[in-house]
């Protein structure tokens, strides 16, 4: 290696065959040196053959750490009879219907990729987009001290990686409960009464972490909540759990309530949700289609028809992290 030269991550992964991502995380933890030109990161060769001649970690087996073990994130899977150029696909965290839009759009786009949706909640899309497992993440996740949502966990769960957040929507989030509201279940507090049965979100999901930040601000005991160890993995389905009377209260998006018949929706808070992706992949061709499609008019007309939806930032950039 030359003396004069620095290398970009992607560059030092190549030499050490391993993640991009693994560059960053050495880079965080001290193991190898790296310096910033503006917002880009840059390794100077002979750092890259001093860590190399430690041997601190093997080529085919560089991340072994508790972060790497404890979240295993299963591979999108392909939707069928979808045509792309080698190479071009683009893997989406997130459970919205604003994504099945999006990613049709970007399907058909003249600089679009194929787009291959991942079903999970906000944290396990964040984390997917750190081990570069996605190439971007649609999250909805409250910060109670701060009261403002997604930034605060971008920074937190993608350290030295600058990130671009673009605003999708705001939505509203409340309680289902059966047609007439029979408990006069209408606020917070309400969860813990005697005699209510709650139907909780799984841990990791924008809604679950909304819920345990206003019960943490409360000071509400969550193990008073009858129920609130009682998960399920989507709105629709606590929706449907209430409707069926195994459940007095839900928490979830007022979609939901206008797709699953016999419950009623209660709002209680607004949220924003948002779409995170790289700062180093906004350059890229499918990246630019991907901004250009979320500020046209024709995909937010598509999006104004579903009628639950605020649009007045849609495709914004709300932060550069």
């Amino acid at each position: 290696m030359k003396d004069d030269i620095s290398l970009t991550p992607e560059e030092v992964a190549g030499i050490l065959k391993i993640a991009k991502n693994t560059v960053y995380e050495l880079i965080k933890r001290g193991e190898l040196q790296g310096y910033r030109v503006g917002k880009k990161i840059r390794i100077d060769p002979k750092d890259v053959d001093t860590y190399k001649s430690r041997g601190k970690r093997s080529a085919n087996n560089p991340f072994q750490g508790p972060l790497e073990a404890t979240f295993v994130i299963p591979p999108p899977q392909l939707k069928p009879g979808i045509k792309s150029r080698p190479g071009q696909e683009l893997v989406v965290c997130g459970q919205d219907t604003i994504l099945d839009i999006l990613t049709r759009h970007l399907e058909r786009h003249p600089d679009g990729f194929r787009a291959l949706r991942h079903h999970v909640g906000s944290f396990a899309g964040l984390l997917a987009l750190y081990h570069g497992q996605a190439h971007m993440a649609a999250i909805h996740l409250w910060d109670g001290d701060s009261g403002t949502y997604n930034i605060p966990y971008v920074r937190r769960l993608m350290p030295g990686i600058p990130a671009v957040i673009i605003h999708l929507a705001c939505r509203l989030q409340g309680f289902y409960v059966a047609c007439g509201n029979p408990l006069e279940v209408k606020d917070w507090p309400d969860l813990v009464r005697a005699g209510v049965r709650f139907i909780n979100r799984e841990k990791g999901c924008g809604t679950r972490v909304l819920l345990d930040e206003k019960l943490r601000l409360l000071k509400l005991d969550r193990r008073l909540i009858n129920g609130y160890q009682n998960e399920e993995s989507s709105h629709l389905a606590v929706a449907s759990t209430v409707a069926r009377g195994e459940a007095d209260v839900g928490l979830g998006n007022e979609k939901a309530a206008l797709m699953v018949r016999g419950v009623e929706f209660i709002p209680v808070h607004k949220e924003r949700y948002d779409l995170v992706l790289k700062e180093e992949d906004m350059d890229s061709p499918g990246f630019g289609a991907l901004v250009r499609i979320l500020q046209s008019a024709e995909f937010k007309a598509e999006l104004s028809g579903l009628g639950d939806y605020d649009l007045s930032d849609t495709g914004k950039i709300a932060a550069e992290i």
